[in-house]
């Protein structure tokens, strides 16, 4: 098998759904939007969800995944850990920080119970606990040897999955709705991915208050699908 065809086995492993992590348990707010009737049928779920690849995504996590990815890959220590402290530090509401603390380290222990991590990877990992998950993909990505950029896309591509899942079951959202909605966000990555390249540090923000506060009321939700 080719190593670029190996990459890509493993990138869609990585980014799968199936992955035991837990993120199919997470709705990041959506929920709330939901139970709100804010989010009410695909148009509007549509919407939410492209607001925050568009305005959250697209502006902080992506090209601080990028960044990641770039440390990970050259073990750079410090970026690295500078980077995961920085996202950890971005997360709004304490629903979104266990959820990206909680993924980050099943990943970590999924990917040191593979024998994926060496000694150095392992390392960066303790010395930036606790270890985010943009920041525990990017080490995994970097130690399966998958391209940064198709480890970004991958991440992407994850996360929009994820969200439709969640608006699919709760809303409850049929399944060709959902595909199309798959489809039609999904041509926006190419662009998500362009500018996460290319965007310089002090650009990147996330500022959503929008979410944060969907995030922060849905820990009081009456009756919860999910823990976020």
């Amino acid at each position: 098998m080719s190593g670029d065809v190996l990459a890509l086995v493993r990138l869609l492993q990585l980014a799968s759904p199936a992955l035991p992590i837990g993120a199919y348990s997470y709705s990041q707010g959506l929920e709330w939007m939901i139970d709100r009737r804010a989010v009410r049928d695909a148009a509007t779920a549509g919407a939410w969800i492209g607001d925050v690849l568009a305005h959250v995504i697209a502006q902080g996590e992506a090209p601080v995944l990028w960044r990641l990815l770039d440390a990970a890959s050259g073990r750079d220590t410090q970026r690295f850990a500078e980077w995961n402290a920085w996202y950890r530090a971005s997360r709004e509401s304490r629903e979104l920080r266990a959820e990206t603390e909680q993924m980050g380290a099943s990943l970590i222990q999924l990917a040191t119970d593979l024998g994926v991590l060496d000694e150095v990877a392992a390392r960066m990992a303790r010395d930036a606990t606790p270890v985010t998950l943009p920041a525990a993909f990017a080490l995994s990505a970097a130690a399966l040897s998958i391209p940064a950029e198709a480890a970004l896309t991958g991440y992407l591509a994850s996360w929009l999955e994820n969200q439709v899942l969640a608006a699919v079951k709760a809303l409850p959202l049929g399944q060709v709705a959902g595909q199309r909605l798959l489809h039609a966000l999904g041509a926006r990555l190419p662009e998500v991915v362009a500018q996460a390249k290319t965007l310089a540090d002090d650009d990147i923000a996330s500022f959503a208050p929008g979410l944060a506060l969907a995030s922060a009321f849905h820990e009081t939700q009456y009756s919860r699908l999910f823990r976020s």
